[in-house]
């Protein structure tokens, strides 16, 4: 589907740049200071990584709603493309309709965005001798650790946003996240809260990866170390 497609770009940059601004003020440095071997600590890290999963849930909520809402529809044609469903959206729900699962959203984000950074930092460092700049393959591998930590914590919390945003496309209706929480356990198991799991690890090892590799290079490009 071209939409996530689309809006890819976009989420990576309103998450990379956040966290590369937010860690920037939170050590008061230079990102060319950080990669001479002046690296933020660990709480420095985790701190700017949940400060941009907060930005990214809030200006992204409604893209997700709408890829959530076109991947996922129950009756065919209800949406006809991205615009109409945000037209069928604001015409059914109202505007606070585009933000519906926004608080699942967040609860996934914030932690687990400050969870994906930390790891990688950790790993790159540890693969990277010291005085030295990483090298592509540290970046890779500590891009795809990243990835699978993150989607271990974040399964869970994204099955109950997928559920909370269909709610009002002829899915299920539910009261908010501990309703349901509730029904999904007493209905389902707690296994409910790992559909998904596997097929998003191994998806998010090479997407990660390549991730990061690109975010490094481009930085480099645009940020060069400073001699």
């Amino acid at each position: 589907m071209a939409f996530p497609v689309l809006t890819t770009g976009l989420v990576s940059s309103v998450v990379f740049g956040s966290y590369s601004n937010a860690l920037d003020y939170l050590t008061q440095s230079q990102r060319g200071d950080r990669s001479q071997g002046k690296p933020a600590s660990a709480a420095q890290v985790f701190t700017a990584g949940c400060f941009s999963g907060l930005v990214q849930a809030f200006v992204c909520a409604p893209i997700d709603l709408v890829k959530v809402r076109l991947q996922g529809q129950t009756t065919a044609n209800r949406y006809r493309g991205p615009f109409h469903c945000v037209a069928v959206i604001l015409k059914e729900e109202g505007p606070k309709g585009l933000f519906k699962g926004g608080l699942a959203l967040a609860l996934r984000d914030i932690p687990c965005y400050g969870l994906y950074f930390l790891p990688y930092e950790v790993t790159r460092k540890a693969l990277t001798k010291s005085g030295e700049q990483p090298g592509t393959s540290a970046i890779l591998i500590a891009g795809g650790i990243a990835g699978v930590v993150t989607w271990a914590f974040a399964t869970p919390m994204d099955v109950v946003k997928a559920r909370l945003q269909m709610s009002g496309a002829g899915g299920r209706e539910y009261n908010g996240v501990l309703h349901c929480m509730r029904v999904s356990i007493r209905e389902e198991g707690v296994r409910v809260f790992f559909k998904g799991l596997l097929l998003n690890s191994v998806r998010a090892f090479p997407v990660n990866a390549v991730t990061f590799l690109t975010y490094e290079s481009l930085m480099k490009i645009f940020f060069p170390p400073s001699r």
